[in-house]
């Protein structure tokens, strides 16, 4: 029983893999968990980028913005000085007196005195104040000056610097004046800003007051702007013509022309900068409008990227993995059985009927094979029972055309014997004299007849008790057919059944689909609201990230899922398709049996008309017999006798013309029933049972 030693291919299908429903359930299998995971840790690396670069330009945004504030604190301490000169009564008595035409050399010279004392007490009190200057456009009033070069400076060089025209059409409001190398004067070493305000007011004449810094006062504030590594911090002072950095980060840059990209004021850009991609940060000084630049390399800031792609690709290669296992164990529960099952159908549609299924599961493969294992053995019993019953019709067409050729002989010998009654009948006018004899022989011919027509009788009733057999058996084989196309229905209703169950499966993914879709708005929600409390809520940040990973990861496999249920369920529409060619069979069958139960039923309405006619002769051949016994008693009425004859030998002859008819017709359709039986008997010859 079944075909365990063998390993037999469907037709078409040859020896290609991917033809295999088990190699598909693994490739599906295998490609889906590849997909989802190496998706998974892009997205998980390009999510990790984007993450760290909203988060370093959120805190470098944060601390140019803190820095630029103290670098107002700072250059307002030096406005305020100005404000403090122009507000003290001395000074503003002193720079009158300077410049008063009325006032004597000795008063000049007494008021510019005060005016540099108290210079003086200004740059002393802070040593990065480089000089105080009153500059004005009279040439007989000198630089009023208290600086480190202990040294009056030039006072046309000074009036005639770029910006002074500027200061005094601010009218008295602070100026702040970006770096020079060289300082006002353009005598010191070390670059320099300085903060200007214009005093005409005070003398008479036009004039500013400016108050020069050294550059590096900045220095301590701008290294103390950590953006990250191989960051450049950079306070650049807006041009007319572009941008000039006041200080930098980078020594070798300050004073010089700053012709890269800056992003918004307040905001932050990644920019191209010498071909190195830049996250660049700008705050704003409130008092001047200088900007506080900060550009970092985008490169350093998600180097640590690199241990995440790492992990990346080990759990890549464990879930490679994972999914070459789970994809053998699908291939091995679901490909092999189902193999296994097409490769015993395949025998069975080849006429195979000993073949049945080994396979022992609790799930619905299981119950198919068991309905495939009932199914064989009714289809076994039912053949075995047709070939018997279509051995006893083929015995049966036999004996029937046996009885139907002596029929036909019979009937052939009954005409004989009408039409040599027919000749005497004719004759028996004028042979008179040869009455006796021909009376003899009559009455020998008459037995010999009643005879022949009791063999008929006989014969007869032989026929129709074997039709009456074949139309019982011809009855229980219809009935027994049938049962079996009944079973094949229920086979095919238990396989859409389990149609059913595979959809209810995917409603329940389409369910778990919708919880997955929930998990991962919920772990969004959670993530916002971890960024809202801020550093208090990164560690359940992290947790609601990993609740989002889990849910992608289910979503991607219920959607596997899937797709594997989908391919079973088009497996068993294949199994349905496998059984749907066994109906031909049955229906050929049944055609065949109907065909011989009408053969049988149209023998027994024959044999009725052939019985009839038969009791027609019998009484014809009584007649005959009682028209001898007329001739051996009255030879005078030889004549009266003849004509009766005459008309009872026509009638016989007519009745023996019709049974020799029927005859004919029975010995045909005993013909036919014969080779329906040898047909039915070949077509349950492709069966297999022993």
């Amino acid at each position: 029983m079944g075909t365990t030693g063998k390993r037999l291919l469907p037709a078409g299908l040859g020896f290609n893999p991917l033809r295999f429903v088990g190699v598909k359930l693994f490739l599906v299998i295998f490609a889906g968990f590849l997909l989802c995971v190496v998706s998974l840790g892009l997205f998980s690396l390009d999510q990790s980028e984007t993450i760290i670069r909203r988060k370093v330009a959120d805190s470098n945004m944060a601390t140019a913005q803190q820095a630029a504030a103290r670098i107002d604190q700072l250059l307002q301490s030096y406005e305020q000085q100005t404000m403090q000169l122009i507000s003290n009564q001395d000074f503003i008595n002193a720079l009158n007196m300077a410049f008063a035409p009325s006032a004597t050399d000795y008063d000049r010279y007494v008021a510019q005195r005060d005016i540099v004392n108290l210079f003086n007490a200004q740059r002393l009190s802070d040593e990065r104040v480089a000089g105080l200057y009153i500059v004005s456009a009279d040439d007989s009033v000198p630089v009023i000056a208290s600086t480190t070069l202990n040294r009056t400076p030039d006072r046309a060089a000074m009036w005639d610097l770029p910006f002074v025209q500027q200061v005094l059409d601010l009218g008295g409001r602070v100026m702040w004046v970006p770096t020079m190398m060289n300082g006002l004067t353009q005598e010191y070493e070390r670059p320099t800003i300085a903060v200007t305000r214009a005093v005409s007011v005070f003398t008479g004449t036009p004039a500013y007051l400016a108050v020069e810094i050294f550059a590096d006062v900045l220095e301590t504030l701008l290294l103390g702007v950590s953006t990250g590594e191989g960051s450049v911090t950079r306070l650049v002072a807006p041009l007319e013509s572009g941008y000039r950095v006041v200080y930098s980060t980078e020594p070798e840059e300050v004073g010089t022309d700053y012709t890269y990209e800056i992003p918004e004021a307040g905001s932050s850009a990644t920019l191209e900068i010498d071909g190195e991609s830049m996250l660049a940060v700008a705050g704003e000084l409130s008092l001047n409008g200088w900007l506080l630049v900060s550009n970092v390399p985008v490169a350093e800031l998600v180097k640590d990227v690199a241990s995440i792609r790492n992990v990346t690709v080990l759990v890549t290669v464990v879930s490679i993995l994972i999914a070459a296992g789970i994809g053998f164990l699908v291939m091995w529960m679901v490909g092999r059985p189902l193999r296994r099952l097409r490769r015993l159908m395949n025998e069975g549609e080849k006429g195979n009927l000993t073949v049945r299924s080994s396979i022992r599961q609790r799930d619905e493969i299981g119950q198919v094979s068991e309905s495939f294992n009932r199914m064989m053995e009714q289809i076994t019993e039912l053949v075995r029972q047709t070939n018997r019953i279509a051995d006893e019709v083929l015995d049966t067409a036999a004996e029937l055309a046996e009885a139907s050729r002596k029929t036909a002989a019979s009937a052939k010998e009954i005409a004989v014997a009408t039409e040599e009654i027919a000749k005497g009948a004719t004759n028996l006018a004028t042979e008179s004299e040869r009455g006796t004899e021909m009376t003899a022989h009559i009455g020998g011919q008459v037995q010999a007849v009643i005879r022949e027509n009791e063999e008929m009788g006989q014969a007869a009733a032989i026929v129709e008790d074997s039709g009456r057999r074949g139309a019982e058996y011809m009855a229980e084989l219809l009935t027994k057919t049938a049962r079996t196309e009944e079973m094949t229905r229920s086979m095919t209703a238990r396989v859409e059944k389990l149609k059913e169950s595979t959809g209810s499966i995917r409603q329940i993914l389409e369910v778990l689909n919708n919880i997955t879709k929930q998990t991962n708005i919920l772990s969004l929600n959670a993530t916002i609201e971890a960024a809202r409390a801020g550093a208090a809520g990164k560690g359940f940040a992290v947790v609601a990230d990993e609740i989002r990973k889990l849910a992608d990861q289910s979503r991607q496999s219920i959607g596997v899922v899937g797709e594997i249920v989908e391919n079973i369920q088009r497996e068993i529409d294949e199994t349905v398709g496998v059984m749907a060619e066994a109906n031909p069979l049955f229906q050929e069958q049944i055609a065949s049996v109907r065909e011989a139960t009408e053969i049988f039923a149209d023998v027994r309405v024959r044999m009725n008309d052939f019985v009839q006619r038969l009791e027609q002769a019998t009484a014809a051949v009584g007649r005959l017999e009682e028209a001898q016994h007329a001739l051996n008693l009255a030879m005078t009425n030889v004549s009266a006798v003849a004509e009766e004859s005459s008309a009872t030998s026509e009638e016989v002859a007519s009745l023996s013309h019709e049974q020799q008819n029927v005859s004919d017709e029975l010995v045909r359709l005993s013909s036919r029933l014969e080779a329906a039986s040898r047909g039915l008997r070949e077509s349950l010859s492709k069966f297999t049972i022993n």
